[in-house]
């Protein structure tokens, strides 16, 4: 077998406008850019694109435009680029298709999944064998076996094997908490040397089955919890014997996120405001992307809507953008509470509950209005753990 080396990139996303910016969509398309720049002065053999090259599965003419600019050059270059399509990019029916097919037919990619046995040879060094995407768990466990049922795998001894495919393993490793698995292990055929796989954005790589299990990760930030993420792709060397050293290969163009989560529990919103408007103007910097994320339980009768979002927004006089990401809870009462009214004689409960309410109520009314309804809260309570509910219609009446 002879030596041979390969680019692996994934989750490219271009076309995202993030946040609705135009600026954020040429970032992805800058990216891709660095990305092509960086493969060409590698000289690899072939680049394999894992799925997800484009955020929407129909993306706008000035992407598909740059994407054809970008492809064009690898082509002129001799890098052929082999791809299978993601959850973003797959096909949304069979009658019109995924995108990827027509860039195949001008011969600027070859989507493995379109071509017979979804496979593509390179003599005396690989084979490479690539899979749709199916876009959920159940589609997935359906059709995916029927799919490679009718092209099957055919991995070869005597050369280095690579699939293909875009989708997260149900392996404990790979797979964050907050993303569905779409396939089991036991999905994936054996045989292979090097598993190249898309969707799971940060980069990782570990022994799988016969081979190495690679996520190129993404190149640029999708969801602002990636800030901390490297973005980048993986330059693979296979030598004669078969053994294989990828090499993680950072981007330096994406755009730099300043996440700023705080907890702002028993804070009340105007404070949350004024603070948060300093954080922010500490972390304002040219071009920068800020979050403030903002968590914690609000004091009793306090509302999300208090938080002046607008002003937070616009702490910043030089970063590209101020996107406040409000996670406050409004609070709710105490399970000591809840806890003594099950447990509690309803005369000690009274007292209790009284000066709960009372709290509650004074923080919106006056003192006297406060008393008023913190004696019919109090009056409800008996009834409404008896349920009689004629009791509980005349106190409210009363009340009216």
């Amino acid at each position: 077998m002879k030596a041979f080396s390969f680019v692996h990139a994934a989750d490219l996303h271009l076309g995202y406008s993030q946040y609705g910016l135009e600026a954020r969509r040429e970032d992805f398309d800058r990216a891709f850019q660095e990305l092509v720049d960086k493969t060409i002065a590698l000289k690899p053999d072939f680049m394999i694109i894992a799925g997800d090259l484009f955020h929407h599965a129909r993306p706008s003419n000035v992407t598909l435009e740059n994407t054809i600019r970008n492809f064009s050059r690898l082509r002129e270059a001799g890098v052929p680029v082999l791809t299978v399509d993601g959850s973003h990019d797959s096909a949304p029916n069979v009658v019109t298709g995924t995108i990827l097919n027509p860039l195949d037919s001008a011969g600027l990619i070859y989507h493995l999944p379109r071509h017979e046995g979804a496979c593509w040879r390179k003599p005396d060094c690989c084979y490479v064998y690539g899979v749709p995407n199916f876009r959920t768990k159940r589609k997935t466990e359906d059709l995916l076996p029927a799919f490679m049922e009718q092209k099957k795998p055919t991995p070869d001894p005597t050369l280095f094997n690579i699939f293909v495919f875009h989708m997260a393993l149900d392996l404990p490793s790979v797979t964050p908490p907050y993303m569905e698995a779409e396939a089991p292990p036991e999905l994936i055929p054996e045989g292979f040397d090097y598993y190249a796989a898309g969707h799971v954005h940060k980069p990782y790589k570990g022994k799988f089955k016969t081979g190495l299990l690679v996520y190129s990760g993404c190149t640029e930030t999708v969801n602002y919890d990636e800030a901390k993420i490297k973005k980048g792709f993986y330059y693979v060397k296979v030598d004669e014997r078969g053994a294989v050293s990828p090499e993680f290969i950072e981007l330096e163009s994406p755009r730099r996120f300043v996440v700023l989560e705080q907890d702002f529990t028993g804070v009340t919103p105007s404070k949350i405001t004024e603070l948060t408007v300093q954080l922010v103007k500490g972390a304002d910097e040219n071009g920068v992307t800020i979050i403030p994320v903002l968590k914690g339980v609000l004091p009793a009768e306090a509302s999300r809507a208090e938080v002046d979002v607008g002003k937070i927004r616009n702490a910043a006089e030089r970063a590209l953008l101020v996107h406040p990401v409000v996670l406050l809870r409004e609070s709710e009462v105490s399970e000591e509470v809840v806890r003594s009214i099950f447990e509690s004689e309803f005369k000690d409960l009274k007292t209790k509950a009284f000066e709960y309410f009372l709290q509650i109520f004074s923080e919106r009314y006056s003192r006297e209005e406060a008393e008023k309804i913190a004696r019919v809260a109090v009056s409800l309570i008996e009834p409404l753990t008896k349920k009689q509910e004629e009791k509980v219609k005349q106190t409210l009446e009363e009340l009216l």
